[in-house]
């Protein structure tokens, strides 16, 4: 199999995101088990940074072991892409023109894509993540019987955006990381001429977790929740901290409280503040303490294409509670019997009830989490299955 050129807007050692760390890990693991392959990425620094700043140097350089070839961005019309994307964000219908605008003043690379058009032959594929940036659509349409998607899709706006069809629906291959992903992206699509395959991601299953540990650094005796993750209404979390405040109303003299892990500002209601401990940013090796000590890890977020968290909780052989309305974070709790869901209060109160009143059930259901993800997600397995698909792809 000839060289693998995984394109995406950004890359780095320590940039945040679910679709960035999935990429990391995956070129990491594939690089260490012998796979020739680059990141093409352009200049600009992260997600959260200025998309007209070329941050990096342009040109080839190592990252840890991995060769990055970055390619500098073009100025944008920032205004109008904001307007645009304004109306996308309040599900605002829009037009064929600001569909262009919005794809056309987003982040974008001419120099990418005149590489990827000159250089196609030195590639097998070009794997393209996530879906929605404009170095995934042009660089696809310079390639696309060479062309693989990691498109992370989420049930939002972006992804009913008629102007992706011109590059998803002649590309070449398809990755998911849960059914729910494929079975949103084929109802959107018409994706009967692309090789698709539910894969999964990566997930480091060698850590250690001591529950005693977290309780003894934070001083935190009291049975609790969990929230890991950022912090912010995207993921939902403030759905979750209305519920719990309900909870401690309806049953006072409940010592439960909910701990916050990660990045982010949070508003905790000022009579709740004893209850609900805000940690911030801890270290890795806290953060599995804590899911060990976890009555459940609670995952609120409407919008999820795997979470690391949930895998991660289970490694640490807990129980997640998750939004029955996330149709992947459901599947899998499902499909692993490792967990619960809710979708109004009281249900999300008979939940945390349940894991209460059923200590040798959550850890049994937080154990065969743990069989879950070892089975399915461990780095071994996955570069295996993504190996093999490259190499259907490129046969075909």
């Amino acid at each position: 199999m000839k060289k693998l050129g995984f394109v995406t807007p950004w890359y780095g050692k320590n940039i945040p995101g679910g679709a960035e760390m999935e990429l990391r890990g995956l070129v990491t693991h594939l690089h260490q088990a012998g796979v020739e392959l680059e990141v093409l990425a352009t200049c600009v620094e992260r997600f959260a940074s200025d998309w007209n700043r070329n941050f990096y140097r342009e040109g080839l350089e190592l990252v840890d072991e991995i060769p990055v070839r970055r390619f500098r961005v073009r100025r944008r019309d920032t205004v109008s892409f904001d307007l645009v994307n304004a109306k996308l964000m309040q599900k605002q219908p829009i037009t064929k023109d600001e569909e262009e605008i919005y794809m056309r003043e987003m982040v974008n690379s001419p120099a990418l894509y005149e590489y990827i058009k000159d250089h196609r032959d030195e590639y097998g594929l070009f794997v393209f993540i996530p879906y929605m940036f404009g170095t995934t659509y042009y660089g696809i349409l310079q390639c696309p019987e060479q062309a693989v998607l990691i498109p992370c899709f989420h049930n939002e706006a972006y992804i009913y955006l008629d102007i992706y069809k011109n590059a998803f629906e002649q590309m070449a291959g398809a990755v998911y990381l849960a059914q729910p992903e494929c079975d949103l992206a084929n109802q959107v699509f018409d994706l009967s001429s692309v090789e698709q395959a539910i894969l999964g991601a990566g997930v480091d299953t060698d850590l250690t977790f001591d529950a005693a540990r977290f309780r003894a650094k934070y001083q935190i005796d009291d049975p609790y929740l969990l929230y890991a993750g950022r912090k912010d209404v995207g993921k939902n979390i403030y759905t979750l901290i209305r519920y719990f405040c309900e909870f401690k109303r309806r049953h006072e003299g409940d010592p439960l409280k909910l701990v916050l892990i990660g990045g982010g500002d949070v508003e905790i209601p000022s009579e709740y503040r004893e209850e609900i401990l805000d940690l911030g940013f801890v270290d890795i090796q806290d953060k599995y303490d804590a899911y060990a000590g976890a009555l459940t890890l609670c995952q609120p977020s409407l919008n999820e294409s795997f979470s690391l968290v949930v895998m991660e909780s289970w490694l640490c052989g807990r129980p997640v509670l998750v939004h029955g309305k996330c149709n992947v974070t459901k599947h899998f709790a499902s499909e692993a019997n490792a967990g619960l869901y809710f979708e109004n209060y009281f249900e999300f109160e008979g939940c945390v009830e349940y894991f209460q009143n059923n200590a040798g059930i959550a850890d049994a259901m937080g154990a065969q989490g743990r069989a879950f993800v070892l089975k399915n997600f461990s780095w071994e397995t996955i570069v295996k299955k993504y190996t093999e698909f490259f190499e259907k792809v490129c046969d075909r």
